[in-house]
């Protein structure tokens, strides 16, 4: 692929990694993509630069190619999935041994069905030593409500990736305001839109924006430790 037909740039340290991973999912052939990727663990690939170089990057492409009607929907949900279940089989490997004390809330906000930035996310702060719970998709205000309530988190990240859901994380958060006026934890906002548009974070109410999971890190880092 060249650096106009993709999002995998040459530019990228591990953009031709990249572009074989999308390849391979785009031709349906997800085991060889899974062999792909172990390969170049075994080769010294870190879970971070995974996640960040080549999970993020693959799937910034496959949605920028479903919006230009490049792909499918079914095939744009083949994609995702497949990443989402070579993430879920690596996850043991990305536990920390040494825990920081604080904790983490995940979750997408309201009908936002696009999860897979948020689980990067949240796999990051457990990389990080955080005690995490990933809520994902489909979460009802109440739930969350309820998981805070139960959790006592000291971060809650929001992810939305459509910009019409915008609203829904300015109404969410001040629901959890309200439901905690005494003690709040502080309110991380994250996805597509929120890097578009750098101040919209603060026009919804967040506490806290962060571009990707590593950065998300450190912001919360500065913030709370």
């Amino acid at each position: 692929m060249t650096t106009e037909d993709t999002c995998c740039q040459d530019s990228m340290p591990l953009s031709k990694l990249a572009d074989g991973y999308l390849a391979l999912l785009l031709a349906g052939d997800r085991q060889k993509a899974y062999r792909l990727i172990r390969q170049a663990i075994s080769e010294g690939l870190t879970i971070r630069d995974l996640y960040l170089e080549i999970f993020q990057q693959v799937q910034y492409e496959v949605g920028r190619l479903w919006l230009i009607n490049k792909i499918s929907v079914a095939e744009e949900h083949f994609c995702t999935a497949a990443t989402q279940s070579l993430m879920l089989e690596l996850y043991p490997e990305i536990i920390s041994s040494s825990g920081t004390g604080a904790k983490l809330i995940a979750a997408c906000v309201g009908p936002e069905l696009h999860e897979l930035g948020v689980r990067m996310v949240t796999d990051f702060f457990e990389m990080d030593g955080w005690d995490t719970w990933y809520l994902g998709a489909a979460v009802s205000d109440m739930q969350l409500i309820e998981a805070i309530k139960d959790k006592q988190p000291d971060l809650v990240a929001l992810s939305a990736t459509m910009s019409y859901h915008i609203p829904k994380v300015a109404e969410l958060i001040k629901t959890i305001r309200q439901a905690f006026p005494d003690k709040t934890p502080l309110l991380m906002v994250g996805g597509v839109p929120f890097n578009a548009t750098p101040e919209l974070w603060r026009t919804v109410g967040a506490d806290l924006w962060a571009a990707n999971a590593e950065h998300a890190v450190k912001v919360a880092r500065d913030s709370i430790l």
